[in-house]
């Protein structure tokens, strides 16, 4: 079944625009590159390697062409890709809470990769991403063209992990419970896919209140239409323990802010200061409460 899903699913390379940019991904050049993973994920020429102008404006060219690029920042080759979401806030947050040596991790809705390099660097045995985007697979091709890692990317959903090859010590989850419409079914989702003893780290956004509760917004929220519910920290708390994960911890919370979320020119259309009241931003453009987000790992 998944080899059938992952076939389908690399159709979306062989038409139109992505079939172009996936021609000229795989037409680069192999460059020997170094690579830094620090707030930016930097990609430069090693020293003996000769970078024309040319192959850089060819890169710049694909860069653009692969807008709207959500997650970063990266600069490849001198062309800085100024993502919507400067995600160097969240990994920071969560990277004290870190211990990925030797593990076997996966991240779900990975987008194009930026926190699996930076995984990487913090010595995981294997990294698999999950994300049935066609574009940010092509962003993450992109990218590994010069970096080389042994990241597996899968263009497959959360809810093929119960069925994958091999379970994993750790799973990130980061930003994607909201938009699923069976919250604990998708938490079920990942417990089963743990190895024993396994984590599983989750950033999601929350509500403020000590009922067990949980905000469902009506047509959308923040202008996105598939954001599903929203809760409180307790009722958060009771969706893991009905998914039967035996610990819960509460990591940290925060708000987001614009220098986390904005417009650059690096994507199309708009970003957080879009999405918030303009003469309230506690609030959402619908009157909801405006995001935060509560980081929290579960264990089995």
């Amino acid at each position: 079944m998944l080899e059938n899903l992952r076939k389908n699913a690399l159709l979306g390379l062989n038409f139109g625009e992505n079939a172009r940019i996936f021609s000229e991904i795989c037409a680069l050049d192999d460059l020997a590159c170094e690579c830094e993973f620090g707030d930016i994920v930097r990609i430069i020429g090693a020293k003996d390697e000769k970078i024309s102008d040319e192959i850089r404006k060819k890169v710049r060219q694909i860069a653009l062409d692969l807008r709207p690029w959500r997650k970063g920042p990266f600069e490849i080759l001198g062309t800085f890709i100024d993502s919507e979401w400067q995600s160097f806030m969240k990994f920071n947050l969560l990277a004290p809470h870190l211990n990925l040596d030797g593990k076997i991790v996966a991240d779900v809705g990975c987008n194009n990769g930026y926190y699996m390099f930076k995984f990487g660097a913090m010595g995981a045995k294997k990294l698999v991403g999950f994300d049935p985007s066609v574009r940010t697979y092509l962003q993450f091709l992109f990218l590994n063209k010069f970096i080389k890692s042994d990241i597996v990317y899968e263009l497959l959903g959360v809810e093929t992990l119960g069925e994958y090859e091999h379970k994993f010590d750790t799973i990130f989850c980061l930003g994607v419970l909201y938009h699923r419409s069976d919250p604990i079914k998708t938490l079920k989702t990942l417990k089963s896919a743990l190895n024993r003893g396994g984590e599983a780290l989750i950033d999601t956004m929350f509500i403020d209140g000590n009922d067990d509760v949980a905000l469902c917004p009506k047509n959308s929220y923040s202008k996105i239409s598939n954001i599903y519910f929203i809760p409180t920290i307790s009722a958060l708390q009771n969706w893991c323990e009905r998914a039967k994960f035996r610990e819960f911890e509460l990591l940290c919370t925060a708000p987001t802010l614009a220098k986390e979320q904005r417009k650059t020119e690096w994507i199309y259309g708009e970003s957080l200061g879009d999405f918030l009241d303009p003469n309230n931003p506690n609030l959402t453009i619908e009157g909801y409460p405006a995001p935060k987000r509560a980081y929290v790992r579960v264990k089995i």
